[in-house]
């Protein structure tokens, strides 16, 4: 099956969050993807200090996006990405460590190999679009 970007509708149910594994698969996947970034000498220094609001965040956006509810929007608002991580510099070598953190916690914690694919492209993509630094 191919998963595209195209909103998950009853109409073409189920939702990339209900085939995800719900809320608990996006929180696992999250916790894996910052134990990453923990670690990592070039993305640990773009977050604070506690990431635990951060990382509460990422899991509430994803939910969202892949069709579950919409918590995120109704604590936070729109999403607006780029508006969102403008502040931090973000060139080829962060968003290459962010890709490569999240595939990580994404084979590790989605079994739905078709979920996976979804996922990757989605999150290649992403990583590509909130670049807004010159090469670092």
């Amino acid at each position: 099956m191919q998963l595209t970007f195209e909103p998950q509708t009853p109409e073409n149910a189920p939702s990339i969050y209900e085939l995800a594994g719900g809320e608990a698969a996006f929180f696992r996947l999250v916790e894996n993807f910052y134990a990453g970034v923990a670690t990592d000498p070039i993305l640990r220094p773009l977050y604070p200090e506690d990431m635990s609001e951060a990382e509460r965040n990422t899991a509430l956006f994803l939910i969202q996006f892949c069709g579950g509810p919409a918590t995120y929007s109704a604590q936070k608002g729109h999403p607006r990405l780029r508006m969102r991580h403008y502040p931090f510099a973000i060139g080829q070598k962060e968003r290459d460590a962010w890709v490569f953190h999240m595939n990580r916690a994404v084979e590790s914690e989605i079994e739905n190999p078709d979920v996976r694919a979804y996922l990757h492209r989605y999150f290649e993509k992403t990583a590509t679009f909130l670049i807004n630094s010159p090469a670092s």
